[in-house]
């Protein structure tokens, strides 16, 4: 028997469900909020901003893409630089995480105040004698509040609903761009002149600058890397995931700022450029009104919908890396705490919801952006010094993809993201103050007190540890709790007895979505001691026994998989005799195995341990109804 548990991970995210998790993130609402002050910058040259900036996304993304196939954990770039480049660097890089979120969540809030003034006021709705900045105020404070609350209690999206919202959201662009180009080239006289005369009204300066402003827009694939633990084959699956979303968000991208410099009229005597960023964050909205019917409401309510799951989704992101860090005593336990029925890490995303709030309070849209931007630029930097320095500390490790033309990529990459970061004061000397200053309180925090308490913890590669079967009739005893344990464990012992075969006892720790799957481990101690009782039971039988823990989020799956995984023959169920879940005639974790079984499987009825004086058995004829008389001969020893 063995003494300890085996502990392995679920893993449920395939090429296409971590594809629309990559393009859902980026085409959050940077697309929406900043192409019109970007255009304003760069003027017809947004589309060629936009493609650059695609391709130092994609050398970054290489990074991650290697950094994610060698350590497929949750956390990301955080614990990478932790690794790598450890101390001051390691803090900072956690430092950096946890405000580059937390600021573009608040950039997502001013944009989802100013998206839904524009809509409450075009349904001509009362506005109670408030200005239009003070409505916009107003409706930014209740989404924070409202997604903070969300958080808390654990709410997040579901694989098939963000996969639903994702391409919702590329379907109402691909419309607007689709209108925009039949507009276009139905007159084409219109249009050419705009990309042909003037590119580069403001030169490379303001191609830099545009581009700087909205690399935002390409923030999100990382996500991808933080998934890396819950993905299908990850040394394959994650590489090829990244490249395929940033060639998505690409070719939307420049479509988007084609269509929206060639298509629209602005005012007399005025550029279309011009005309964009006069209208700052609802140049899109302006754009589709004259492109499509109903083009203003439909982008509005899209904008509202991206706004509204990019701002969970950077909560989740920043209350998630403000917890690794309290975890790791970077910043005070308080952020470690996880709330004892919620199982979310509830200060964290309060603490997190409250910095997002005051930076929208605090500084402009525009001030906003660049602050989130520069520190992107900066934790990207530090993810690419990360990789070069681990190809040459650890070059035993397994990569799954690994950067070509080594060490030029990355040092092409660091330049690159260097020359926006360095021009991007030229558009926002606000954004450098606020991202120096947030950077030295940190600095200053860490070699003050972090420093002295930091207990260092490197992410460690997570193996699929496989547990031996030693006999050739398994039978697989799902528990959850001690009470459930006990009778499941002693009518599994009995089965396997009956057969020379082996109980391998399986603890399912559902882990909620706020935490990763790594972060689910303090779970681990209440299915041990289920596990522990299983033990005992099978003792008194003589039967051998082994036992695993999975970390998932689906228990149905994870059941399923052990069986696969294991070659398991037959499956004890516990039943409590009711359900909660409306539809199901057992619930929704037995109903999902009962309906296409992976072995035989028996359901039992629990409540407390009674010794057996008889079994009845309902028989119609059939391959189940001898199952079940085999079952209840069984049984029927454990009677004597």
């Amino acid at each position: 028997m063995s003494d300890e548990h085996a502990v392995t991970l679920s893993r449920d995210l395939g090429l296409f469900d971590v594809t629309m998790i990559g393009v859902g993130a980026m085409i959050g609402a940077g697309i929406f909020v900043l192409t019109g002050v970007a255009a304003g910058a760069a003027g017809p040259a947004l589309v060629l901003a936009f493609l650059l900036n695609g391709i130092i996304a994609s050398l970054t993304a290489m990074a991650y893409a290697e950094l994610g196939s060698a350590f497929p954990e949750a956390g990301g770039g955080y614990l990478w630089v932790k690794e790598a480049l450890g101390g001051t660097m390691g803090f900072l890089g956690g430092w950096m995480s946890w405000f580059a979120h937390a600021v573009a969540g608040s950039l997502y809030a001013l944009a989802f105040g100013r998206f839904a003034t524009e809509l409450y006021l075009m349904a001509g709705m009362p506005d109670f004698g408030l200005s239009p900045e003070q409505l916009k105020l107003g409706f930014m404070t209740f989404i924070v509040i409202a997604f903070t609350y969300l958080n808390y209690r654990g709410a997040s999206e579901t694989g098939t609903v963000g996969n639903i919202v994702t391409i919702t959201k590329v379907i109402i662009l691909g419309l607007f761009c689709g209108f925009g180009l039949v507009a276009m080239f139905q007159h084409p006289e219109g249009w050419t002149t705009r990309f042909t005369e003037g590119f580069l009204p403001n030169g490379w300066t303001g191609v830099l600058v545009a581009m700087g402003l909205t690399f935002i827009a390409f923030e999100g694939y990382e996500i991808i890397a933080q998934s890396g633990e819950e993905i299908k084959d990850p040394k394959r699956n994650l590489p090829r995931a990244t490249f395929i979303s940033i060639g998505i968000v690409v070719l939307i991208y420049m479509l988007v700022a084609f269509v929206a410099i060639g298509a629209i009229t602005p005012p007399e005597g005025m550029r279309t450029y011009q005309f964009l960023g006069e209208k700052g964050e609802v140049a899109i909205v302006e754009a589709a009104s004259q492109v499509m019917p109903f083009g203003a409401i439909i982008l509005l309510i899209s904008a509202l919908a991206s706004t509204m799951s990019a701002l969970i989704a950077t909560t989740y992101s920043s209350s998630r890396v403000s917890f690794a860090m309290g975890r790791d005593l970077n910043l005070p336990k308080i952020f470690a705490r996880v709330h004892p029925v919620r199982h979310t890490p509830y200060w964290a995303v309060i603490l997190s919801g409250v910095l997002i709030g005051t930076m929208a309070w605090s500084l402009p849209i525009e001030d906003v952006a660049a602050a989130a931007d520069l520190m992107f630029l900066f934790l990207f930097i530090q993810v690419n010094v990360s990789v070069m320095r681990l190809r040459l500390r650890r070059p035993d490790l397994e990569r799954g993809f690994m950067t070509p033309f080594f060490p030029v990529i990355p040092i092409i990459a660091i330049l690159a993201m260097t020359a926006l970061a360095i021009f991007l004061y030229t558009f926002s000397p606000i954004g450098w103050y606020v991202a120096i200053g947030w950077i030295a309180a940190g600095m200053l925090l860490y070699w003050g007190y972090f420093a002295r308490v930091e207990e260092m913890e490197k992410p460690k590669e997570i193996l699929m540890e496989e547990v031996l079967v030693s006999k050739d009739y398994s039978v697989l005893v799902p528990v959850a709790t001690e009470g459930q344990a006990h009778i499941l464990g002693r009518i599994g012992a009995v089965l396997a007895k009956q057969r020379d075969g082996e109980v391998l006892a399986l603890n399912v720790a559902r882990v909620p979505p706020q935490l990763s799957l790594s972060e689910g481990r303090i779970f681990l101690r209440e299915g041990r001691e289920a596990l522990e009782k299983v033990i005992e039971e099978a003792r008194q039988f003589e039967v051998p026994v082994h036992t695993m823990i999975r970390l998932g989020r689906d228990v149905a799956m994870a059941i399923r998989k052990t069986v696969a995984e294991n070659a398991s023959d037959f499956i004890v169920l516990g039943w409590p005799g009711y359900t909660n879940t409306a539809g199901k005639a057992f619930g929704s974790v037995i109903d999902d195995i009962v309906n296409n079984p992976p072995a035989d499987i028996a359901v039992v009825r629990y409540r407390k341990y009674r010794p057996l004086r008889a079994v009845l058995v309902p028989v119609a004829g059939g391959p189940n109804s001898q199952l079940a008389v085999q079952v209840a001969t069984r049984m029927a020893k454990l009677a004597e």
